[in-house]
Order: C-alpha cells, then sequence, then structure tokens
C-alpha cells in the first residue's frame, strides 16, 4: 500500500487499519495530514478489503483541525481546507468497506466529527468527546454536521453551545459511538464488531452501505422511493441470488465477491 508522511496503513486479511500518526500533534488535521487520510481511505477503497478501522497513534484519537494551518490561511484558503476536510467525511461514507471509528483519548471538533462520520464506533473507556468551538472564537460549523445526525437535535445544542467533553457513557447514551469497553479490550471489541459487520457478500454490503446513506435524513416517501428501486434492482445481483438459494437449498452461501 501507498506510503505516507502521517498516516500508517496496515493490512491484516480483509482489514485495513488506518492509523493517524501525528501524535506530537495529537492527530490534529493539517491540509497535509488531510490529504493523506483522503488518499488513504481512496486506495483503500478500490481494494478488495471488507472493513476499514480508523485510528490514532498516541494519547489522543484527534484534537481536531490544526490552527497553526488554520490561522495562516485567508478565506479562501480555509475554505479549501474545509473542504478538503469534508471530502474526506463522505469518502469515508462512500467507500464500499465498513468503517469502524477506534477512539481513545480525546475526539474533538473535527476529530468528533471524524467519529460521527464512520460507520461504526468503538470507544474505549477512558474516550472522550467535544465539540470546543462553543467555548471559543471559532464554532464546530462543520464539525456539528454528522453530530448532529448522530445525536438529535437537544444533545447536539448542548455540545455545541457548551463545547464541553462528553464522557464515553454519555457518548454511548446518546448514540455517538457503538459499544464502550475498557480500555485493554479496545481492539478486541473493534475486531469483533468489525467481524460481524462484514460477514455475507461484499458487494450486497457496499451496495447497502450506499443506499443507507442515502435515504437517511430524507423525507419518509422520498427514502421509500430510494430504497424500494434499489432493492429490487438488487434482487437481481449474484449475492442476492446465491443467498436465497443457499437458503431454499438449505446450505451455506458460496460468496464469491
Amino acid at each position: 500500500m501507498g506510503e505516507y508522511e502521517h498516516v500508517l496503513l496496515k493490512r491484516e486479511q480483509d482489514t485495513v487499519t488506518i492509523t493517524m500518526n501525528r501524535a506530537a500533534r495529537r492527530n490534529s488535521l493539517s491540509a497535509d495530514h488531510l490529504a493523506e487520510l483522503l488518499a488513504a481511505f481512496r486506495e483503500t477503497g478500490e481494494t478488495g478489503a471488507s472493513g476499514i478501522v480508523l485510528a490514532g497513534a498516541g494519547p489522543v484519537f484527534s484534537a481536531g483541525h490544526d490552527f497553526g494551518d488554520v490561522a495562516a490561511r485567508d478565506l479562501a484558503g480555509t475554505r479549501e481546507l474545509l473542504r478538503l476536510c469534508t471530502d474526506l467525511m463522505r469518502t469515508i461514507q462512500s467507500v464500499p468497506q465498513v468503517v469502524v471509528a477506534r477512539v481513545h483519548g480525546l475526539a474533538t471538533a473535527a476529530g468528533c466529527q471524524l467519529v460521527a462520520s464512520c460507520d461504526l464506533a468503538v470507544a474505549a473507556r477512558s474516550a472522550g468527546f467535544a465539540l470546543p468551538g462553543g467555548m471559543g472564537g471559532w464554532f464546530c460549523h462543520t464539525p456539528a454536521v454528522p453530530v448532529a445526525r448522530a445525536v438529535g437535535r437537544k444533545r447536539l445544542m448542548e455540545l455545541a453551545l457548551t463545547g464541553d467533553v462528553i464522557d464515553a457513557a454519555t457518548a454511548l447514551d446518546w448514540g455517538l459511538v457503538n459499544r464502550v469497553v475498557p480500555d485493554e479490550d479496545l481492539d478486541g471489541a473493534v475486531a469483533e464488531l468489525l467481524g460481524r459487520a462484514t460477514r455475507g457478500s461484499r458487494a450486497s454490503k457496499a451496495l447497502g452501505k450506499q443506499t443507507l446513506y442515502a435515504q437517511l435524513d430524507r423525507p419518509e416517501a422520498d427514502a421509500y422511493t430510494i430504497a424500494l428501486e434499489v432493492m429490487a434492482a438488487a434482487s437481481q445481483t449474484p449475492s442476492a441470488r446465491e443467498g436465497m438459494a443457499a437458503f431454499l437449498e438449505k446450505r451455506s452461501p458460496d460468496w464469491r465477491d
């Protein structure tokens, strides 16, 4: 896989782990780091891997945007940086693989945005989450977009307006993460959830993920229109045919995709 300065890529069987590797900068998201993360997800998206783990090296998951980078930019430059960040978030959701955030330490601002943008998230008990712009001079406008869709309006308002850190148990209760486990069990819990989320037909799963994101947050009638047509078309795919045949013939399916 490609060589990167700020990102580590490691493949084990069908899982690729993408690790943010700017520990000295608390995995803050400079333009260079964002560009490498985007390239890493695009590269992995083209492989036959079935799952991706997004992790952070060092004491925290990610502290969000690198203010040293932002402060040096004018309006056009900052807009370009935020577009790059948005491209990364949307790519996480568009790649065919199931993406799980492995969260330890703090995930703040755009780091919290990363967690909310992943398909699934597992947090260590010591993890914390925040949109700290509410306490400063640069409000967390873009990080709030996927967080709102995960936690709902009133909880988003509390996160965004106070800027306070919520602990992992609260993040679980609010729907920002799927699991909270003791720190020493984090890797095992990530692997277990990813294993269950990637079983079955890879092609079917990829289409399913794409369609879920297409219909989420749309009015119910529009969501049904999208889901109905995709599901009808998907019934003719080899994976659907094999799945139904295996059920009717009372045998294990042979997933060739």
